[in-house]
Parts: C-alpha cells; sequence; structure tokens
C-alpha cells in the first residue's frame, strides 16, 4: 500500500507538471467543455419557447437535473479518462506491456497516470447550472436530502466509471475497443433529463442495463419531487458498487488473456 501511495503521488507530481507545460491545451479544453454545455441548455431553452412544462417539469428543474448530472460525469473525467487511451491504443500498440512488469495494479496504475484537468470546465458548469437553478425553482430541501444526494455524487461517477472499465478491458481480447466505449458511454446524454419524459424500453435501458439515469434524475428525484431520498441514495449506491464489482471481474479475466500487440 505505502509503495503505491508513493507511485500514486510521483504520477500526480508528472500530471501537475504536464499541465503546466501545456496551460493552452487545458485552457482549450476547458473551453470547449463550456462550449459544449452551453450548446446544450441552449436547445433545453429552445424546447421550453414552444412548452412551458415537459412532463411535468419546468425548464429550471431540468436545468438543475441537467447542472448535476455533470457533476458525476465531470469527477469520472477528471480522475480515470486514460481509460479511453487503452480502449483505443495502448493495448493495440502493445503499450499495456509496461502496466504489466511495474510492482502496482494495473488498473490503479492507467486511472493515476492522467488527470483529464480539462474536466474543471464540465464540473464549473455543472455547480454553476446547479446554483441558478436552485434558486430559480423550489426544491424539497431536507436535511437527509441534501446529505444523500451529496453522498450519491460519488457513488454516481462510479457508474461512469465502472463502465469505462468494462467496455475498456474488451481491448484485450479484440485489441481495440474504442469503438465500444464510445458507443455505450455516447448514452450519457440521456442522464441529463427526467427518465419520465423517455418510453418504457428507453426507461428500463437506461435505468437497469446501462444504467446512466441513475448518474442524473434518480439522485436528486428527493429534491424535486419529494419522494424517499434513501431509496434514491440505495439505489444509485447499490447499482454502482454491483456494476463496479462486474467490471472489475470483466477487467480481471481480460487481464488473464492479455497477450502483448507487439505494436501491430
Amino acid at each position: 500500500m505505502r509503495r503505491a501511495w508513493k507511485i500514486y503521488r510521483l504520477l500526480a507530481a508528472q500530471n501537475l507538471k504536464r499541465l503546466m507545460e501545456y496551460k493552452a491545451d487545458f485552457l482549450t479544453g476547458a473551453v470547449s467543455f463550456l462550449i459544449d454545455q452551453a450548446v446544450g441548455i441552449a436547445f433545453i431553452f429552445i424546447i421550453f419557447t414552444q412548452i412551458p412544462i415537459l412532463s411535468g417539469f419546468t425548464f429550471e428543474q431540468i436545468v438543475f437535473i441537467y447542472g448535476f448530472s455533470q457533476i458525476p460525469k465531470g469527477l469520472d473525467h477528471l480522475l480515470t479518462d486514460n481509460l479511453w487511451c487503452v480502449g483505443y491504443f495502448i493495448v493495440k500498440n502493445g503499450q499495456f506491456d509496461k502496466y504489466m512488469t511495474r510492482p502496482i495494479n494495473p488498473l490503479f496504475h492507467v486511472i493515476a497516470e492522467t488527470f483529464q484537468v480539462d474536466a474543471v470546465g464540465e464540473l464549473t458548469v455543472g455547480v454553476g447550472l446547479l446554483c441558478w437553478s436552485a434558486g430559480q425553482t423550489s426544491l424539497c430541501v431536507t436535511p437527509w436530502s441534501v446529505i444523500l444526494t451529496v453522498l450519491a455524487v460519488p457513488f454516481a461517477a462510479l457508474i461512469y466509471t465502472a463502465i469505462k472499465i468494462a467496455t475498456a478491458a474488451f481491448a484485450f481480447w479484440i485489441k481495440s475497443s474504442g469503438f465500444i466505449i464510445q458507443m455505450i458511454y455516447g448514452m450519457n446524454e440521456f442522464a441529463k433529463y427526467p427518465t419520465t419524459i423517455y418510453s418504457v424500453p428507453v426507461r428500463v435501458l437506461v435505468t437497469f442495463i446501462i444504467p446512466f439515469a441513475l448518474t442524473g434524475y434518480y439522485p436528486v428525484k428527493a429534491l424535486l419531487t419529494g419522494e424517499n431520498p434513501f431509496a434514491a441514495f440505495g439505489i444509485v449506491a447499490g447499482v454502482s458498487l454491483a456494476f463496479l464489482a462486474l467490471s472489475l471481474l470483466i477487467w480481471n479475466k481480460g487481464l488473464a488473456a492479455y497477450e502483448s500487440a507487439g505494436g501491430v
């Protein structure tokens, strides 16, 4: 454990040094996320110029869900984005060998190797939208609902991470799984809106099969509707841990099957 912590600190220092060397890249990434989120909010605004209520939710409530959904996604983006590289080229090019030869868990090493600091833009947007929309709509605020909603954030982020671990692990068998990560991860757009606006099949898909709905609407459901916050938190925490366990199982199976691609 002590050795792992020392390596983690070394990798963190290297990441900080890289950030200072490439400030322009950081600023470009952060600004691009700000623009992307601005476009998303503009789209919601356009919808509400035509209809005052969407499936029982006001514009401000939708923005509240949208803002919250950016926070767990941003945390995952900040801390575990190197998993994309595993799926796209690290295994394919034979570069994963270095993780197998060092005295540290390969998955931990992959995750700790890079911090994607342009996620700051995503987190900033999320917090900003939450603060604005919270002041514009009536929330069912109780001490427990607030505490449990905040505690749900890391568990919601774990859902993103678990999905990336599992999909990146397919690269151990097929050499490149970036397209799988992109296809599954792209469904996180469903997290930005209440599940009640979707058809039953889509609702089942994003709640029970690829549970991105648990990273947005469900964690803040108690604040918006007054429904039991303990149930919402329990579902988010339980599903995230179950998905993490499943993703680690897939990862370890893939790791056992890994053969260096030799730069092919």
